[in-house]
């Protein structure tokens, strides 16, 4: 999922939507049509460092496939505060856009509402076939063994950002390859109200992307092969007290951060206030904050030991964004259209040049935009190292219960309180709790 901005606030109504006759788009016949032949709307997410930015950004492209096929799209850029309720709320009352983005981690859990179309081999053939796009982002999509239930659009990962003058000053000379190499850089950094790493404690999607790849580390999944939750597993409970323990053991995240969640870590980055941070596809955000390219290097995220790859040195999970449409839209044909023209060689270079991503369309990655230093890790990862999240029905719960209960975690390290391996057990057995029984 792009930014972790997004939050899971409306995770928890998911299962309401799932009982639920599901529906979408314009046409109230649930099966679609083109009744509406020469109009679509859009719902985008926001993608850039606000919605007024995003729209500079696509308006001209919508402009063009409009010019191409007579089709208008009617924008809208949807904040992630909103997406997800709205998107939850489509699925049930009808009122829906022909098309839409969402966040690649919700794929599955969308899929079982019934509401978006499959990309079966007929309709994946008309946007120029499966095998245009990379396997870790198809790997994003959906259940296996099902049609997709949309197709990847924008493609990011996690890496390391580290600021080179705080570097310098403390006398590191390179970015940390694991986690002990990245703790005692931190603790050489972590004084003076300076603090070694950022992080966003009170967002959900974050708190999930980050014990999620920490639990591939300790071979933890927080789901058995069967979909059942299983979030108190010795790895899953390594998993999550590693991550809290930044703050309250090695104390290396300022006790702040357990409040954030709204980027703040990043700005406080770009400030000289805090040396590290792990993050999606920061460079234009950095930017947008005045930072220049020099001020900042990106590493591949830690692992425990040895170099990123697969199994228990997955060091990101797939991050991205997907493209959807309401299979019962009133410009069913049109919305087709609009997906092949967005996933087109020549658009992928475009939006994800704009969006500092990395294309999920393999021709498209050949641009020398995407084999920067910066893009050249993010490219790698996606390709060598990354996981998709569970793609099973209950993930946006799962984002929702272990995301709180991390916040929670962290909000007692903030305030002094002692984050043991029993309390973490104890937190994510009350998280599982939570979960939807079948």
């Amino acid at each position: 999922m792009r930014s972790i901005r997004a939050a899971a606030v409306g995770a928890v109504t998911l299962s309401l939507a799932l009982t639920a006759s599901a529906c979408g788009g314009g046409s109230a016949s649930g099966g679609g049509s083109n009744d509406s032949p020469k109009t679509l709307t859009y719902w985008a997410s926001n993608q850039g460092a606000s919605v007024e930015v995003d729209k500079k950004v696509l308006q001209p492209e919508l402009d063009k496939f409009e010019k191409q096929t007579g089709i208008k799209v009617e924008l809208e850029v949807v904040p992630w505060s909103d997406l997800l309720n709205r998107i939850l709320t489509a699925t049930t009352s009808g009122q829906g856009p022909d098309v839409l983005n969402i966040g690649n981690t919700w794929s599955a859990s969308l899929q079982a509402t019934g509401a978006l179309l499959p990309w079966d081999a007929k309709n994946l053939d008309k946007i120029g076939g499966k095998d245009r796009f990379v396997d870790s982002a198809l790997g994003s999509t959906g259940v296996q063994g099902q049609d997709p239930a949309a197709v990847p659009l924008y493609s990011m990962a996690y890496a390391l950002y580290y600021n080179k003058k705080m570097f310098a000053d403390a006398g590191i000379s390179q970015p940390p390859a694991t986690w002990d190499e990245l703790v005692e850089a931190g603790k050489k950094i972590s004084k003076d109200g300076k603090w070694g790493l950022g992080a966003e404690g009170s967002n959900l999607s974050n708190n999930i992307h980050q014990v999620f790849v920490l639990g591939k580390q300790h071979g933890a999944d927080f789901f058995t092969a069967d979909g059942k939750p299983d979030f108190t597993s010795e790895g899953a409970v390594a998993a999550v007290k590693q991550y809290v323990d930044l703050m309250a053991g090695d104390k290396i995240i300022a006790p702040g951060n357990a409040e954030y969640a709204q980027n703040q870590s990043l700005s406080d980055f770009a400030k000289d206030k805090t040396a590290m941070v792990l993050w999606q596809t920061a460079s234009a955000t950095f930017a947008s904050m005045g930072m220049k390219e020099d001020d900042w290097g990106v590493a591949p995220a830690p692992v425990q030991s040895g170099e990123p790859g697969t199994g228990t040195n997955t060091n990101s999970m797939v991050a991205g964004i997907n493209m959807a449409v309401f299979k019962n839209s009133d410009n069913i044909d049109g919305a087709t259209e609009f997906v092949k023209f967005m996933t087109s060689d020549a658009e992928q270079k475009i939006l994800n040049k704009a969006y500092g991503s990395i294309p999920p369309v393999k021709a498209a990655q050949s641009d020398a935009a995407f084999n920067s230093p910066a893009t050249a890790v993010l490219r790698e990862t996606l390709a060598s190292s990354a996981s998709a999240l569970p793609q099973v029905p209950d993930e946006s719960q799962f984002e929702t219960a272990v995301g709180t209960a991390v916040k929670e975690l962290f909000a007692d390290a903030a305030a002094g309180r002692s984050v043991t391996t029993e309390s973490v057990k104890a937190a994510l057995a009350k998280a599982q709790q939570q979960m939807p029984t079948k």
